[in-house]
């Protein structure tokens, strides 16, 4: 397989001096502190796990013997959709949002799977559905918005609806446009069911820290007053610089019942 990328194991990132350390981890943080005084920064702090969750999360995204993580198989149908059998969270977002890069970040101490990206928006057609041993299955949805499958919300939301075994769903935003229509259109559905969710905003490198920021605040404003289901906490990250991919690790552990030490409200 692949050599993993820089900075995708922690043991690479606590090489770094602190502060680009905490950077890594931590993206939000950064962020706070260039919030005026005596700005409320609760939304900010409210999952900070600590070294010990975060490299129990990684070693369950790291595949080694007795311990495998694989594409299990694609499903455009529930009936085609392997059995509930162990807790799940799935990601959905717009086409071109960069899911796929995303999940393929997360797995990347486990080079044997392989995480399609295509540089052509709306690639996912199916449900794609990777086991993660014995712990939990990850599930890529189709894109929404541009290019996305005929039958995407027959397809979407009979999945939120019957799976019973979904503990949470990632809900990806651009992190350089912030929410754009399709994206209340999926809060909506999303709220609609009464599915716990929580929204990453992606290609954070791409961003200056002015826009951002001037992102999260609109964000976390539009969580308070808009929804009911959202964790109230944004996830910040870079595919390509692997900030927060390790913090979302942790949550995914955290969320799939696998990291029982940490508190999450």
């Amino acid at each position: 397989g692949r050599a993993p990328p820089a900075l995708s194991a922690l043991s690479q990132v606590l090489r770094l001096e602190r502060s680009r350390r905490a950077a890594v981890v931590f993206p939000l943080l950064r962020l706070e502190r260039c919030l005026a005084p005596g700005a409320d920064t609760a939304r900010f702090r409210l999952f900070q796990p600590g070294l010990a969750a975060l490299q129990r999360a990684e070693a369950l995204f790291t595949s080694h013997r007795g311990h495998h993580i694989e594409y299990v198989s694609s499903a455009v149908r529930m009936e085609h959709a392997p059995p509930p059998a162990l807790p799940e969270v799935c990601f959905i977002g717009r086409s071109n949002v960069g899911k796929s890069s995303l999940i393929r970040a997360l797995f990347s101490l486990a080079p044997e799977v392989e995480v399609r990206v295509s540089k052509t928006p709306g690639h996912t057609k199916k449900m794609n559905f990777f086991k993660v041993g014995k712990y939990f299955t990850l599930v890529d949805m189709p894109g929404y918005g541009y290019r996305a499958p005929q039958d995407f919300v027959e397809m979407v939301e009979a999945y939120l609806q019957e799976r019973h075994n979904l503990k949470r769903t990632f809900l990806l935003v651009d992190g350089v446009v912030g929410l754009q229509k399709t994206d209340h259109i999926a809060v909506e559905m999303l709220e609609e069911f009464g599915i716990p969710y929580v929204m990453v905003l992606t290609k954070i490198d791409r961003a200056s820290r002015g826009l951002l920021l001037k992102n999260v605040l609109e964000i976390q404003e539009f969580v308070k007053e808009n929804t009911q289901g959202c964790f109230p906490q944004l996830f910040l990250v870079s595919s390509v610089e692997f900030s927060g991919v390790h913090l979302l690790r942790c949550f995914v552990a955290h969320v799939t019942g696998n990291l029982p030490t940490v508190e999450a409200r």
